[in-house]
């Protein structure tokens, strides 16, 4: 069942970051609007026509699945951890489809993220918990999980760029942690069979989660390169999933002679990020290239940066 567990998330994380990297491509082949809703509404209509979207929203539901079947095999605290893969997953596919490689420095940079990210969970080791979690709990978690999204928005309207794009990327983070929390209570409901999952509210909130979390994961890929969003998606979830099973589902984080390696990943994730934030694949927006140039309002493409 480990094995299965295992394959599943990891397939997921596989699924997610292909998602990220080919709704990035027909991303920036739209112009940024600025401005309310009606904007927002017509990028979103010019997408729905763009197949690289599409695909790319295919695999977000495919993941989704494998997600919940790794859940419903598995602990929150095993299956977060391996979706961290996401990160290196994403720069194999994105160098693929961008046909323009992520530099040295900009690899070393993500490979401590994932390795430091994964480090402090592993050690830390949250107990499998129990499989569903009181009204109470949820009450004070969505209050606690609402607020932060709002909060995060709110910063990232007058913000442009990779700021922007951390932003609402750490805002969709969040959110899929909460869809994938809630995903576990529906899951952890299928002991007392089928009918007892559709009958309870998680299900139905999971999917309005999971839209929220979607529509924050598109202003994140508009926003900025995935450099910039990519990092705050991740790593985000899985400290957000992490801190939701403790107050949820009684997922106690080892602390004792544990805390060493847990220290130890915290700090390669510090590493990690600044050497993200002063590589310059960041300044030459790697994922804009070949046939994803963003276009100007006038419809005519970006040139390519100078040294490719």
């Amino acid at each position: 069942m480990l094995a299965v567990t295992v394959v599943l998330a990891l397939l997921a994380a596989l699924s997610n970051a292909s998602a990220s990297v080919l709704q990035r491509r027909a991303a920036v082949q739209e112009p940024e609007e600025r401005g309310g809703a009606g904007p927002a509404v017509r990028r979103l209509a010019h997408l729905l026509r763009r197949p690289h979207w599409l695909a790319g929203t295919g695999l977000l539901a495919l993941s989704g699945l494998l997600q919940a079947g790794a859940l419903a095999t598995g602990s929150l605290s095993l299956v977060q951890p391996l979706l961290a893969s996401e990160l290196l997953f994403t720069l194999v596919v994105g160098g693929l489809v961008f046909r323009r490689r992520p530099d040295r420095r900009t690899w070393l940079a993500f490979l401590a993220l994932a390795a430091g990210l994964a480090l402090f969970l592993l050690a830390a080791a949250p107990s499998a918990g129990r499989p569903t979690a009181s009204p109470r709990a949820w009450l004070v978690a969505g209050v606690a999980v609402l607020g932060v999204v709002v909060l995060l928005v709110a910063v990232a309207r007058p913000a442009r760029g990779m700021s922007r794009a951390a932003l609402l990327g750490l805002a969709s983070a969040v959110s899929f942690a909460t869809t994938a929390a809630l995903l576990k209570e529906a899951v952890g409901r299928l002991g007392h069979g089928p009918g007892a999952m559709f009958a309870h509210w998680s299900l139905y909130a999971t999917g309005v989660a999971g839209l929220v979390a979607f529509l924050l994961l598109q202003g994140a890929l508009a926003a900025g390169s995935l450099t910039a969003s990519q990092p705050a998606l991740t790593l985000g979830d899985a400290v957000t999933s992490v801190i939701l099973g403790w107050v949820l589902f009684a997922e106690v984080i080892h602390l004792g002679l544990r805390v060493i390696p847990e220290v130890l990943g915290i700090a390669l994730i510090g590493v990690g990020s600044l050497g993200l934030a002063h590589a310059s694949t960041v300044g030459r927006q790697w994922d804009t290239s070949g046939h994803g140039r963003p276009p100007h309002r006038g419809g005519e493409p970006v040139p390519e940066p100078r040294g490719h």
